[in-house]
């Protein structure tokens, strides 16, 4: 398997956990975990080209609970697939944990996200044929991390974390709305990617599950993840150490706690 440069996997199988070890080629304490400078994205189309990012400037810090709002079609979509790596950028840097990501390739581009970028969608995106835990352990397969029996304890662990040990082996289709997400998230967590990207996982769940996947969210952070949010539901912005708001692709505003 290749390394992408400053950034090194281990697995360690001490008391049945699977955990990655990271080299930065910068302290955390001496630059932003996230930086995004003047990102621009263009798309040609028959009837034109079409400007989806328009010059993005902001920075993140690590263990920072971010949170994008704006409309539809603002482009908040457009920016989650250039931190994720899914899109290439026009012009402009990405820099997440000292990794300018907007230069790999798309070989290192894979690894880097399977290595660091757990992404949560607002339609779980469960493999239908698969149970939770087969989910779970396709993330750790993709990087060559999987290993009989360790791999399982770990997922086990995440199920707990996300009270879904009782679902481990059912089939996404007989899970509730609220459980598919949850069950999603432990999937994103597979790796333990130091960045969450959230892509409006709670639009389809009603106000109290949202509240359970908030909460999820809160404990994240305090474990020292950084989650990157984006929505419409101003509920969460309570909860949120940034803000930023974008709209028709500039970001028009920015408040941090």
């Amino acid at each position: 398997m290749g390394i992408v440069t400053g950034c090194t996997c281990l697995i360690q199988a001490g008391q049945g956990m699977i955990r990655l070890q990271r080299n930065t080629k910068t302290s955390m304490a001496e630059q932003s975990f996230i930086q995004v400078k003047d990102l621009r994205k263009n798309y040609h189309t028959p009837a034109g080209d079409y400007i989806a990012l328009k010059g993005l400037n902001f920075s993140l810090n690590a263990a920072e609970f971010a949170v994008m709002m704006g409309k539809s079609g603002a482009g908040k979509s457009t920016l989650v697939n250039m931190l994720t790596g899914v899109d290439t950028v026009t012009s402009g840097e990405i820099i997440i944990g000292g990794e300018a990501i907007h230069t790999f390739n798309e070989d290192q581009m894979a690894l880097w996200r399977g290595l660091n970028v757990g992404v949560i969608y607002q339609s779980f995106q469960l493999l239908p044929k698969l149970t939770i835990m087969d989910n779970i352990l396709i993330p750790m397969d993709f990087c060559d991390l999987y290993v009989p029996g360790k791999s399982q304890e770990w997922a086990m662990s995440i199920l707990e974390k996300v009270e879904l040990t009782d679902q481990a082996h059912k089939f996404p289709s007989t899970l509730s709305g609220g459980q598919q997400q949850r069950a999603a998230i432990a999937r994103a967590l597979a790796n333990d990617p130091p960045l969450i990207v959230a892509d409006e996982p709670t639009g389809n769940l009603d106000t109290n599950t949202a509240e359970v996947i908030f909460n999820l969210f809160d404990l994240l952070v305090q474990e020292g993840k950084t989650i990157f949010f984006v929505t419409h539901d101003e509920a969460i912005t309570s909860r949120a150490d940034r803000i930023l708001y974008i709209n028709d692709g500039e970001l028009v505003d920015q408040v941090s706690d």
